[in-house]
Parts: structure tokens; C-alpha cells; sequence
């Protein structure tokens, strides 16, 4: 078997690939108020009956203010865990583990009233003006993200990560970009992680499951945090115990990207190999071949796929049949798949045609 179908234990969890569904807003939440819909059931449990192995929920907010969009999901109210709760059933049910993103979009929050940042600086002409967070609202906020892992926990959930990518809040602290404060939370490289650092630790007070950080691991400008930078922090993160460090890029502020297939995977590669951390690999990895390659090669531990899942939710079963791979399938499916997917004992296909070899 190759890498990609093979197992991946991270603590208590053992995934069954390494295929990741990526965390994606859907913008679905149609109340307006962080509550679960009928789509997001029927959404994320497709995937889980497509095979994919850890099916990551969209940017979840630990507060109403932090949403990316007044139609995202939350997770600040105890009133969610029921809904969150019954998209995690659904996702075992299918057979897939499931984790949650944590996240505060910070001055990049679309909402009405104020928006909030680590300094009074705007992202980009035509969005709000953010208020600079005094230390009471970076205390509140740091709370609010450990309410949040509780609340995860309540619901069931395998895995946690903290988005700490895309320009959102704590991106915003991490880069020297977006934060000028002079306080504890600012300046130097240790400062700005500081924020980052606070809210891993009262996480981890309460969570005992395995935690991801993702990041942008480039901001694509001259005076924006690099590579070097986050190997810095994602040696900081590795001691305070995180488990995997989801490496993406950009966004902290408007910038030109070239991108290409895999065109992320070399930070995962190095932060890897700098820090000896596991990280995931993501960014236009559309095709099993480049997946197995990154693998094999060690150039990352897991494989984040998003948009390809959107457009093919049983995208790991069109995987298998390109490695030639033999995976499980729901028993509803097999008439279709066994004709097309590698069945090396018969077992599957005597079901259908007793007597006759595959």
C-alpha cells in the first residue's frame, strides 16, 4: 500500500489515510446566528462516505464579532454544541474522523458594529477600521478560544486547530505587518507570538486530543514575516505541544501569488525537516500522483485537499483507483467501485458474482 491509504496516528487518533478535507467556508449558516443547517450535515457526511480521512469543519468563531461573514459558523454560545454535535455523528457515522478550525477573524471580520485588531490599522481601503485591543479584550479573546475547545470537546470532535493563517486575529499578532503594538503583544518576534502562545496553553488546559495550528507560513512581502519566521514559531509551538502545523500561505495583507500545483508544499517541507514537526501539505493538490510524491518523499505527514473535495466529494475512491489502490467503500457503492478499484482477495466481488474471479 502506499503512503497516501496508509494510517496516521496523531495521540489517541488514528486516521485511516492521510487525506484532509481542508477547513473552507461555506458561508451556509442562514440564520445569521452560528447555527448548523441541514446543509452542513449533508455536506460534511458526503465526504466522510467519499473516504476521506479527517474532514476539518470551516473557520468556526469564538465570537460573534470574529466571524469572516455574519453567515459563518460559531462556536460561542453553548446553544451550537447541538447542532455541531449532530455534523459529528454524521462524519463517524461515514467512518471519517472529524476536527474543528477555531478562529477570530479579527479586522478582517465583515459584520455590523466594530471589528477588532491587535493595532488601528486597516487591511485594505474599504474595510473597517479596526479597534486596537486593549489588554482586557485580548484576555476576553484568549478565553473565548479556550470556551471554544470546551465546547469542541462537548461536541465530540477528534481534532482542534487554531487558525492562526489568512490575516485573520492571531496572523494579525503574529506579523509585523499588521501589529505595531509596544506592549507584551508586540515588537519583538516573542511578543507577537504571545498571543498565539496564550491561547495553545489554556487550550491545552482543558484538551487532551491532538492540536493543529495552521498558518501562513509566507506573507509575500518585504517586510512581512518568512519562512525563517515560522520556523521560529513553529519550533515555539512544538514545545508547548502541538501536534501537526498546517502550512499555507498569504493573506495577511493584499498580495500578487503565483500558484501552481503544490506550490505550498515547500514550507510544510521545511518546517518538517527544520523543526522535526509533522505538517500537512496544501495548495492545488488536485492529482493522487503529487500527493504520494510529497509522502514518500517526507515532504509533509498529511494532505490537505480543498477545492477538488468540492468538486468531487469521493474524490479518495477516484485516488485509489489512479494508485491502484485497495481501500473500503460503503457496501451501497461496491457495484460501482469494484469494477473500476483493485480487489485483490475477491472477497467484494463474489458478493455480486458468485463463482466468477475479478
Amino acid at each position: 500500500m502506499g503512503m497516501l491509504f496508509s494510517n496516521y496516528q496523531v495521540k489517541n487518533i488514528i486516521l485511516k489515510n492521510r487525506i484532509v478535507m481542508s477547513p473552507m467556508c461555506m458561508y451556509a449558516s442562514s440564520e445569521k446566528d452560528g447555527r448548523v443547517t441541514e446543509f452542513h450535515k449533508i455536506h460534511y457526511a458526503s465526504r466522510a462516505f467519499g473516504q476521506v480521512g479527517l474532514i476539518f469543519l470551516e473557520s468556526t468563531s469564538v465570537d460573534p464579532q470574529g466571524r469572516i461573514s455574519v453567515f459563518d459558523l460559531g462556536i460561542w454560545d453553548n446553544l451550537h454544541v447541538q447542532g455541531l454535535k449532530s455534523i459529528v455523528d454524521a462524519v463517524h457515522n461515514g467512518g471519517s474522523k472529524i476536527g474543528i478550525q477555531l478562529s477570530h477573524a479579527g479586522r478582517k471580520a465583515i459584520v455590523e458594529g466594530s471589528v477588532y485588531a491587535p493595532s488601528s490599522i486597516r487591511y485594505k481601503e474599504g474595510m473597517k477600521l479596526p479597534i486596537e485591543m486593549s489588554y482586557e479584550d485580548i484576555k476576553r479573546t484568549i478565553n473565548d478560544f479556550k470556551n471554544g475547545a470546551i465546547r469542541s470537546q462537548e461536541a465530540g470532535f477528534d481534532v482542534i486547530e487554531i487558525h492562526a493563517a489568512h490575516g485573520y486575529l492571531i496572523n494579525q499578532f503574529l506579523s509585523p505587518l499588521s501589529n505595531k503594538r509596544t506592549d507584551e503583544y508586540g515588537g519583538s518576534r516573542e511578543n507577537r507570538f504571545r498571543f498565539l502562545k496564550e491561547i495553545i496553553e489554556e487550550i491545552n488546559s482543558i484538551w487532551n486530543g491532538p492540536l493543529f495550528v495552521r498558518i501562513s507560513a509566507s506573507e509575500y512581502h518585504p517586510e512581512g514575516n518568512k519562512i525563517e519566521d515560522f520556523i521560529y514559531y513553529a519550533q515555539m509551538m512544538k514545545e508547548l505541544g502541538v501536534d501537526l502545523i498546517d502550512c499555507s500561505s498569504g493573506a495577511v495583507v493584499p498580495a500578487k501569488i503565483d500558484v501552481f500545483p503544490g506550490y505550498q508544499v515547500k514550507f510544510a517541507e521545511k518546517i518538517k525537516r527544520e523543526v522535526n514537526i509533522d505538517t500537512g501539505a496544501v495548495g492545488l493538490i488536485t492529482n493522487a500522483l503529487l500527493a504520494e510524491e510529497i509522502l514518500n518523499n517526507k515532504r509533509g505527514d498529511l494532505i490537505f485537499i480543498a477545492r477538488e473535495l468540492l468538486r468531487d466529494p469521493y474524490w479518495p475512491l477516484r485516488a485509489a483507483v489512479q494508485l491502484k489502490e485497495n481501500i473500503d467503500f460503503p457496501n451501497s457503492y461496491e457495484k460501482a467501485w469494484t469494477e473500476i478499484l483493485p480487489i485483490n482477495n475477491n472477497a467484494i466481488y463474489q458478493r455480486w458474482y458468485p463463482g466468477k474471479e475479478s
